[in-house]
């Protein structure tokens, strides 16, 4: 979906349509407003992948998302709770116990809370006061970055500096 692989080599080829098309429509919003947009691929469904096969993905997502501009992070392995909980209008986050369940909660459960927690945290959403801080100087840094770099000519007066230099 993001990008073409060398079927014996595993090594990433090229970009995908998609991935051009994303990359277009962020840079168009940059010129608009200047405005960034954060691009976070979320990996889902590892657990059914083999562990060799585990790396070959995160080493092109890795590689991907420095062609491309991307965060990549840890998503959702594949759980019944997570179907379970959707019909019922219930998340992981939602206080879970007998009288939610009709049943105890699981070691699944508990594991798929876990997960959407760990995800949170690698969003790195701006919601304490080290994530403003860090939004704040982002916004800064995108603000400045087209500004042309301010240069002070140095005009030597004296004939003696001159001669050294």
């Amino acid at each position: 979906m993001l990008g073409t692989v060398d079927p014996l080599t595993y090594a990433v080829t090229g970009e995908s349509h998609y991935a051009e098309v994303v990359r277009d429509m962020r840079r168009k919003r940059r010129q608009l407003d200047g405005a960034s947009t954060d691009w976070i691929v979320v990996r889902n469904r590892l657990s059914m992948l083999e562990t060799r096969n585990k790396q070959l993905l995160a080493d092109d997502l890795n590689e991907l998302s420095f062609r491309l501009g991307f965060r990549s992070i840890d998503g959702f392995a594949e759980r019944v709770v997570y179907r379970e909980f959707f019909p019922r209008g219930l998340t992981s986050l939602d206080d879970i116990d007998k009288a939610t369940l009709a049943t105890r909660p699981s070691t699944g459960d508990l594991t798929a809370r876990e997960e959407v927690i760990s995800l949170l945290h690698q969003l790195k959403l701006p919601l304490d006061e080290r994530g403003r801080r860090r939004a704040a100087s982002r916004a800064e840094w995108f603000n400045q970055v087209d500004k042309p770099l301010e240069v002070h000519e140095f005009w030597w007066t004296e004939p003696s500096m001159v001669a050294r230099w």
